[in-house]
């Protein structure tokens, strides 16, 4: 009986222990997604008014398609605006008139920089900037505004003229 016991609990050890391999494995698979060979990369910056919740290592992605991501975001005291480092993955080029735009994976979703290629002949080097650039839509700031505007258009009889 204890023979069979200790057995059974073998099997139950290398069973679990088989399990926990797998999941570690599959959380260093995951965790390194899409992660780029440094040397297999180019920089390119982009300053944005606003970066909303944007956070290193954040996808770029064109087309649906992820081909870099976020190296740095710092503040520029001089523009009072976000600079945003961007590594891409050098099978990727962009012409030098491509825009950014900083959007949002699904309604409450992680964002992610939107690369949009342009039609210029000549392509983005490594350390150049994109002069297009769109920041992040704040909820906050579309729900007051939607409230202004409801509350102006109370104030003013709902027809354009001014209530009496």
């Amino acid at each position: 009986m204890s023979m069979k016991r200790s057995t059974l609990d073998l099997w139950v050890g290398i069973f679990v222990a088989a399990g926990l391999g797998a999941l570690l494995f599959l959380a260093f698979k995951v965790g390194s997604m899409g992660n780029f060979d440094a040397r297999s990369t180019y920089t390119i910056k982009a300053e944005f008014e606003n970066i909303g919740g944007l956070k290193v290592r954040a996808p770029v992605k064109s087309a649906g398609v992820v081909v870099g991501r976020v190296a740095e975001i710092h503040f520029n005291s001089e523009t009072y605006e976000a600079e945003v480092q961007l590594n891409i993955d050098k099978r990727y080029q962009f012409p030098k008139d491509s825009s950014a735009s900083i959007m949002t994976s699904g309604l409450l979703g992680e964002q992610y920089v939107a690369l949009e290629a342009g039609g210029d002949d000549k392509m983005l080097a490594d350390g150049e900037s994109l002069k297009i650039t769109q920041g992040a839509v704040v909820l906050e700031n579309l729900i007051g505004q939607f409230l202004y505007n409801k509350a102006d258009e109370g104030a003013s009889g709902g027809d354009g003229t001014a209530a009496k």
